[in-house]
């Protein structure tokens, strides 16, 4: 198969996957994986960086990322594909920042262009990892590939708003005692209103911050390294 027939398939998965959820403007939307092909990759989510598939948990259908194959500076297969799916003409420019942060694992909800503000909310499961076990909500992804994330880790027990910016990485706000146990689920929510910022772990309001400048951009998951998470119930409530 020629690129251009790969890019062809890549945005019309992309535009079944955005056909296929409901609109964001009345009610949250959420993403449970249970139309997904278990073995696949997912068609809800554009993996970017990393191993990203639908697995089968006890039944529940979830998205794993599996650091446990993890190659520092791997980027998801076909990405250059992806990209130009995701960012058009600018699909370059996007690709420089994702092999500078190849390191960090993450994935697009590609039916999101620009969210301003609402909750984002994602249940996670630490399964293994040496260097990390990271769960993260990504927002405020620029063509450019810059982006935030609010992350919990299941080894370090702290909630962490990160930014990633022209290449270089940088902790926003950072507490410590969040527990975060292995092997158990929990739930991570971010609540954006113009540039406030707070994060949750649990159902507890943890981390506030206010930033230089509003939220704007497109959204997904995150992790990190050799994290091997699952994730499950997705869950977007835009702002009126």
């Amino acid at each position: 198969m020629n690129n251009r027939n790969i890019i062809a398939c890549v945005v019309s998965a992309i535009g079944l996957a955005a056909l296929a959820l409901p609109g964001l403007a009345a009610q949250p939307t959420t993403i449970d994986f249970s139309g997904e092909t278990v073995g696949a990759e997912p068609k809800s989510f554009v993996p970017v960086v990393g191993i990203w598939r639908i697995e089968n948990d006890s039944g529940k259908t979830v998205l794993t990322v599996d650091g446990r194959q993890w190659k520092e500076g791997q980027s998801s297969a076909g990405i250059a594909d992806k990209a130009r799916a995701l960012y058009g003409e600018r699909y370059a420019e996007f690709l420089d920042r994702v092999q500078a942060y190849a390191y960090f694992p993450y994935a697009v909800m590609p039916n999101v262009e620009n969210f301003t503000g609402g909750e984002i909310t994602v249940r996670f499961e630490g399964l293994s990892g040496r260097i990390d076990q990271g769960a993260g909500i990504l927002f405020n992804l620029k063509p450019n590939g810059d982006y935030l994330t609010i992350r919990a880790n299941c080894l370090e027990n702290n909630l962490v708003l990160w930014k990633f910016e022209k290449g270089k990485r940088s902790s926003v706000k950072w507490v410590r005692n969040t527990p975060t146990a292995t092997k158990q689920w929990h739930e991570l929510k971010v609540r954006i209103s113009g540039s406030k910022i707070e994060g949750y772990l649990d159902g507890k309001l943890y981390l506030e911050d206010t930033l230089s400048q509003p939220v704007s951009g497109r959204i997904g998951l995150w992790s990190k390294a050799d994290s091997h998470m699952y994730f499950s119930d997705y869950t977007v409530r835009v702002a009126d």
